[in-house]
């Protein structure tokens, strides 16, 4: 098994490709060890000094180490600890993965802006987050109010130092272009 490496604009994060499908169609976010029980392969990454956070998405792995590990250290353990749970053909996720109805109960959205929010999710899921996914990332909306767009950074989106130019320059320019509704976007933690 071959494993692949793709540095983040988040100097902190790593992108690892296994060659096969990790998640799907579905991410999980995991910000730290006690999180992690449902996902084995996270369980294991969690269990190398100096990893800080898992990120699983469709097809890769993406590792966030603490800042008094050196990736040249823990790189080759995650590596290591990849390649074994995929060999030993153990589940990435125990039971069915978080899913898009528990996005939408979270959801902070008024009934009569579901056109409006309609929008908003075809533009992030069609631009977006394939961008995202290429840095390491996801980005999953949070909701709709009086204008504003609120969004959860995951994965390697999540801390890295570019993220919030992103949100401001990136997504709230097109969005405000496409949809004249948006007035700003903000970033919210669960």
């Amino acid at each position: 098994m071959f494993i692949e490496t793709e540095g983040t604009p988040n100097p902190a994060t790593l992108k690892f490709l296994p060659g096969r499908e990790v998640m799907g169609i579905s991410t999980a976010d995991f910000a730290s060890a006690g999180t992690a029980a449902r996902s084995p392969l996270a369980g294991s990454l969690f269990a190398l000094p100096g990893v800080a956070r898992v990120f699983l998405g469709g097809d890769f792995v993406a590792v966030t180490k603490s800042d008094s590990t050196e990736w040249q250290s823990l790189k080759p353990q995650v590596l290591g600890a990849i390649m074994e749970h995929f060999v030993a053909g153990r589940p990435v996720i125990i039971g069915s993965p978080d899913g898009a109805d528990q996005d939408e109960l979270d959801e902070d959205v008024s009934p009569e802006d579901a056109e409006i929010v309609a929008q908003i999710k075809e533009l992030l899921d069609t631009r977006v987050r394939p961008a995202v996914a290429g840095d390491g990332g996801d980005i999953v909306f949070r909701g709709f109010r009086e204008g504003v767009v609120k969004l959860h950074m995951q994965g390697a989106c999540s801390g890295c130092p570019s993220s919030r130019a992103t949100l401001k320059h990136g997504i709230e320019n097109m969005l405000r272009h496409y949809v004249p509704e948006v007035v700003a976007v903000e970033q919210v933690d669960f």
